[in-house]
């Protein structure tokens, strides 16, 4: 698939619609540019908020933890003093 796309005198570029229903492009969708060789490409940045609160999901899961207790087990370790570090004193 290919496609000529012309820059608008603000740099602003139109991706042809058949590009954004095959790659599920989104408005507000962000992508990074990169010059390979003189060759433009394009690469959709993932979001990291939502990717981390899945993780955040499967960890929870796994430890057959509900919600109520991932936050009270957090509430738990806030309270914890804060651990020192080991300084060397000189000799």
């Amino acid at each position: 698939m290919d496609a000529t796309i012309q820059v608008r005198q603000r740099g602003a570029v139109t991706l042809p619609i058949e590009f954004r229903e095959r790659y599920n492009i989104q408005p507000g969708d962000t992508f990074r540019m990169v010059d390979v060789d003189g060759i433009l490409v394009l690469t959709p940045m993932v979001p990291m908020v939502p990717e981390l609160a899945r993780e955040i999901e499967r960890a929870r899961d796994e430890a057959g933890m509900t919600i109520t207790d991932m936050l009270a087990a957090l509430r738990k370790e806030r309270e914890k003093p804060p651990r020192r570090k080991n300084v060397r004193k000189g000799t």
